[in-house]
């Protein structure tokens, strides 16, 4: 694969992990917001869906395609900017896997409610909000890993 494909292919990735995930975000957000069971449960369950669809891949994508542009570009891992991304990289993920943790958990507590015709348990707006916290550094981070592949420099 020439370097060129693999940076449109990284950057393609690059936009949908951001994309799905600020999306994502929005939408449950405004689901949580509305206070509708049957909204909350139906995008939560797809909020979900779109973490296996596509953050999934594109999370494990990045970094392979990353590590062979930089070795098909001659950098070192310890170029300063990649050593930055990936440390961010790493924060990102480090906040986005208890985030999945949650997404499940709050997608079953929202179809059981729905189910059973009752309101979300407290413990549903408890994981609510710190999927929202955890969610800052996340992106935050990324929005930093993204500023570094562009400039290539710190």
């Amino acid at each position: 694969m020439t370097y060129i494909i693999l940076k449109y292919l990284h950057i393609i990735s690059a936009i949908l992990l951001f994309g799905t995930g600020l999306g994502s975000a929005f939408y449950k957000w405004m689901a949580d917001r509305s206070g509708n069971i049957n909204h909350i449960a139906i995008t939560n369950k797809n909020v979900v869906l779109a973490d296996w669809l596509f953050t999934t891949p594109t999370v494990i994508f990045q970094p392979l395609s990353g590590f062979w542009m930089a070795s098909i570009a001659g950098f070192p891992l310890t170029t300063p900017w990649i050593m930055s991304s990936l440390i961010l990289y790493f924060i990102a993920g480090a906040c986005w896997l208890p985030v999945v943790y949650l997404q499940i958990k709050m997608k079953n507590m929202a179809a059981k409610a729905l189910d059973a015709n009752t309101e979300l348990p407290k413990k549903y707006w408890h994981y609510a909000k710190l999927w929202f916290v955890l969610g800052i550094p996340a992106f935050t981070a990324m929005v930093w890993v993204v500023w570094l592949m562009v400039i290539k420099h710190i």
